[in-house]
């Protein structure tokens, strides 16, 4: 079983215990699946995530099923968490969950699917939405001077001035010339008119040809103070322009019992303004968003009422509801039903004294019922089913779902849906149709009948199932094969009174070699005697056709499964290469004339031999086929070789764990040949007849051997009358320690290989000729006795040793 961990149980304040999935909506399933995938859970490893945390069993069973449910609509049924890692399959036999995955965001974000958030809460937390104001706009004409505030005052006309003055703490501005003005606690507006008359008395004609014009430089930073039900409570300092949105925001908003729709704005300790929030989050009107002045007070209260909505609606969440709203204003606040949502009712969970009560609201009754405190709503969603469907599927060009009209019969139903295709199966149909405690029933009829005869119609009701099967889905596929020499052997479909060269044709056509002459049909026996020993297994008819492969006037036609097997024409032959090197006279490729022509003849073909010759040492080489166990007879001979490569290296493997096999020899393909004794005797046995492929070698006399495996220096040694087998081996060092002597060999400049014998406690080698190759092998690996295996030695030395001391007594 899967448990959550300590720590991811701290990241949770909340359990799951009161929670119920028929609450949640469409999209919330959809944000917790989203949400698992996303951190590689599995279906099992969410369920019992939120069984840890309380989840009823009989709720985690209702998720499962609404998983189910939008999986299957969305046409997948794959696991969430179908690509967790190893690492974390491990982990679930150990029964746990990593630490990693359970304090993650993702699955925090699912435990906070169960859980409902408060309306508006987004907009303060959301990183992408801030309230910061715009000190870039023109001045408003209600803007409040104060000091720190500097204030441009452009003078044009008759008189050209540019004045940037501030605004000192006593309020005051120095207008050069002019004097001193108050302007603290003065609108904008306000201020430049006290400057056109200071302006005026002081002989500036203002109003007859010059123009005042008064604005905002820097701009002074006020303090704000945030108490109540805020998250970061204190005293801000904000630009002049701010306003209750810019405060609150840098404050973080309401806390969870904060109030969204009293926050008060206090100044000169009273009440100026009551700031809706929800004014803003359902019409997008800030008329209550009014600029903030210097030591004003924002005060969040704590909420008076708020109720739970949730299911399908567009926006469940936590409402919080003001003396007079009704229902249908915190629908309202939902942004209304969703689309799958069951608008007749809503359940009601209400606190009653000491405990809860269920009550239903009709929607006539929504503008009526006023919230009371702890109420919890619950949209519910329309039921899967339909009221008046009925369905067709199979043989029809129109299948598909279609309406119960009133008195339907199979036969409207089958003319709705476009009426029958030409391989409908009219004998029988059936309908599967539910009995009234929803098992089903399947009922037969003849589609014929039901089709002309109007007392065999069928008269449908609620989702009725109807299936008319074409005569495809009753038999299988009908095919049939070609093999043999056309271009593309195989499987076809077939089609009736199709003739021999039709299928040919879909083949390719012929090769270069097939005959059109006496080509065998294999068709299949269906009255074959199981009784009779020599009863017939197939029918076999030979066919003739023109090479051409024109229109056939013969009446033979093929029949579904036949089998056509083209053969190649007698005596036709692809031409065989075979190579020559060495010391000849012309040495090089030559095609190979009779099907018996042999090593002599192709030497005679080839001049004969040079004086530099080495007649002994002369090799044929040729794909050791036998051994590979590959089939020569294949014309492709690109997967002859494919096929002879994967043979070679399944030998390979074979062979790699014996230290007494030369892997290196399974592909030194030579024929061991006397080549001397053949041009001595042509004709003979030893004369061997010629393959494609073959290479015949005649090398220069040789003057080395080469010595080559456990030795301690492998290398060629020169060659020698009369040193032996142990001397060509010392000149390279001799045995290394892991030198298996008894298994040297040696192999021959013509390819033959001779190995040595064993004469008494005496190694008998191998003569050694020019050209030759000396190799010895490795001792293989010895394995130490078991404990059982001594003992059975030991055992048996023992009995041996009885057994003799009874004969010699015995003899005595």
């Amino acid at each position: 079983m899967l448990s959550a961990t300590p720590a991811f149980a701290q990241t949770i304040p909340q359990n799951l215990s009161n929670s119920k999935v028929n609450e949640l909506s469409d999209a919330q399933i959809r944000q917790i699946m989203q949400q698992a995938q996303a951190n590689n859970l599995t279906d099992a490893q969410l369920l019992q995530t939120l069984q840890d945390r309380g989840l009823p069993a009989d709720q985690g069973k209702l998720l499962q099923n609404r998983i189910n449910t939008i999986k299957a609509a969305n046409g997948t049924t794959k696991d969430q968490g179908a690509a967790v890692n190893d690492q974390q399959s491990s982990n679930r036999e150990l029964n746990y969950l990593p630490d990693t995955v359970n304090n993650s965001p993702a699955s925090q974000k699912i435990i906070n699917s169960f859980q409902s958030k408060i309306f508006g809460a987004d907009l303060f937390s959301g990183t992408n939405l801030k309230f910061e104001p715009n000190l870039k706009i023109a001045t408003p004409v209600n803007y409040i001077v104060g000091p720190e505030d500097q204030l441009n005052i452009n003078v044009y006309g008759n008189s050209l001035v540019n004045w940037k003055l501030d605004v000192s703490p006593e309020g005051n501005i120095n207008i050069p010339g002019v004097g001193i003005l108050n302007v603290a606690g003065k609108t904008i507006e306000q201020a430049t008119a006290s400057i056109k008359s200071k302006l005026a008395a002081s002989n500036y004609a203002v109003g007859r040809g010059t123009t005042v014009q008064v604005s905002l430089g820097n701009i002074r930073s006020i303090k704000v103070i945030l108490v109540g039900e805020v998250k970061k409570p204190g005293t801000y300092t904000l630009p002049s322009l701010a306003s209750a949105f810019n405060a609150l925001s840098s404050a973080g908003g309401p806390n969870d019992i904060g109030s969204y729709r009293k926050i008060e704005i206090i100044r000169n300790n009273r009440v100026v303004r009551t700031l809706d929030i929800y004014d803003f989050l359902v019409k997008g009107s800030q008329k209550d968003n009014i600029s903030l002045q210097d030591q004003d007070v924002i005060r969040v209260p704590s909420y008076r009422l708020r109720v739970d909505l949730k299911g399908e609606v567009k926006t469940p969440a936590l409402f919080e509801v003001l003396p007079g709203e009704t229902l249908a204003d915190v629908l309202r606040f939902a942004g209304g039903f969703s689309d799958q949502a069951y608008t007749a009712r809503i359940k009601v969970t209400q606190v009653s004294d000491q405990q809860r009560r269920i009550t239903d609201v009709f929607e006539n009754d929504y503008k009526n019922y006023i919230p009371l405190r702890g109420d919890k709503y619950v949209v519910d969603r329309i039921l899967e089913r339909f009221t008046n469907r009925v369905i067709i599927a199979g043989a029809v060009f129109r299948p598909g779902e279609f309406e119960l009209q009133n008195g339907l019969t199979l036969s409207q139903l089958i003319k709705n849906a476009g009426g029958l295709k030409e391989d409908a199966f009219t004998g029988r149909g059936s309908i599967i149709r539910l009995n009234t405690d929803n098992s089903k029933q399947q009922i037969s009829f003849d589609v014929n009948q039901v089709l002309s005869s109007p007392s065999a119609d069928l008269r449908l009701q609620r989702e009725d199932s109807v299936t008319i099967s074409s005569k495809f889905d009753l038999r299988n596929a009908y095919k049939i094969t070609i093999k043999g020499e056309v271009r593309r052997p195989g499987d076809f479909t077939f089609a009736d009174s199709m003739k021999v060269s039709d299928l040919i044709i879909k083949a390719g056509g012929f090769t270069e070699g097939a005959s059109a002459l006496r080509i065998e049909v294999s068709r299949r026996v269906f009255d074959s005697d199981p009784r009779a020993v020599n009863s017939k297994v197939a029918q076999v008819y030979t066919v003739n056709v023109n090479t051409d492969l024109k229109n056939e006037n013969t009446n033979f036609s093929l029949q579904p499964y036949d089998i056509v097997s083209v053969y190649s024409l007698p005596g036709y032959e692809t031409q065989k290469i075979v190579k020559v090197e060495g010391e000849v006279i012309y040495p090089g490729f030559y095609t190979i004339q009779k099907k018996n022509e042999k090593i002599s003849d192709i030497i005679a073909r080839a001049g004969g031999l040079t004086q530099s010759a080495d007649v002994e040492g002369g090799s044929l080489k040729r794909e050791n086929d036998a051994v590979l166990g590959v089939d020569k007879s294949k014309i492709d001979t690109a997967s002859l070789n494919k096929e002879r490569k994967e043979r070679m290296k399944r030998l390979q493997r074979t062979y790699n764990d014996s230290s007494r096999v030369d892997t290196a020899q399974l592909r030194n393909n030579y024929v061991g040949i006397d080549l001397k004794s053949i041009l001595k005797k042509p004709g003979t046995n030893q004369d061997l007849i010629l393959e494609n492929g073959d290479v015949l070698r005649v090398p220069k006399q040789q003057q080395v051997v080469r010595v080559n495996g456990e030795v301690l220096y492998p290398s060629a040694v020169v060659y020698g009358d009369g040193k032996s087998f142990n001397s060509f081996v010392y000149n390279a060092g001799g045995y290394s320690p892991r030198a298996l002597k008894s298994g040297a060999y040696v192999v021959y400049p013509n390819g033959t290989v001779k190995g040595t014998r064993k004469f008494l406690f005496f190694n008998s080698h191998p003569a050694i000729k020019p050209g030759s190759e000396i190799y010895v092998p490795k001792k293989p690996e010895r394995k130490g006795n078991t404990t059982q295996e001594i003992l059975a030695f030991t055992t048996g030395l023992a009995s041996l040793g009885a057994i003799i001391l009874g004969i010699l007594s015995l003899n005595r």
